[in-house]
């Protein structure tokens, strides 16, 4: 698989993702807020836990995602770097504009910053979308 598809592949399962959790994230909000509602003044046993976790988990996919983007953003960087010094922007066989932004280089350089902006945001939403999906499987199956 050449680096275009690899991109174009990331990128839908970013897409997915998005797509996923956008439909996840209202659901879960709604079977929570309804259970507050329910709860009233005295919450049980069992909707305490769950208004605990729901802030508990929120605060952990935020570091995980920050954590997770700021790590790809370090290896993206170090891998652009790495490129930039292993691939000459003029070789023998291109022309003097492949410097300024015309010829495979070029086009190379731009595939890898769109992978890596790509690889840094799935590396944000992963933890987020996880928790979401899960949550709305896990809440839509208790009875009240």
């Amino acid at each position: 698989m050449n680096a275009q598809h690899k991109t174009q592949a990331k990128v839908q399962n970013l897409a997915h993702k998005s797509l996923e959790l956008s439909l996840a994230a209202p659901q879960v909000v709604a079977q929570r807020v309804g259970r507050m509602m329910l709860a009233g003044t005295h919450p049980s046993a069992r909707d305490q836990q769950e208004f605990y976790r729901m802030g508990s988990e929120k605060v952990a996919a935020f570091y995980e995602s920050w954590m997770g983007m700021w790590a790809q953003a370090c290896t993206s960087y170090w891998q652009t770097a790495a490129s930039m010094y292993t691939t000459p922007m003029l070789n023998a066989n291109s022309s003097p504009l492949a410097a300024f932004g015309v010829g495979k280089a070029t086009s190379r350089m731009v595939t890898q910053q769109v992978q890596a902006v790509t690889d840094v945001l799935n590396a944000g939403i992963s933890p987020v979308h996880a928790k979401a999906v899960r949550n709305a499987k896990r809440l839509s199956r208790i009875k009240r």
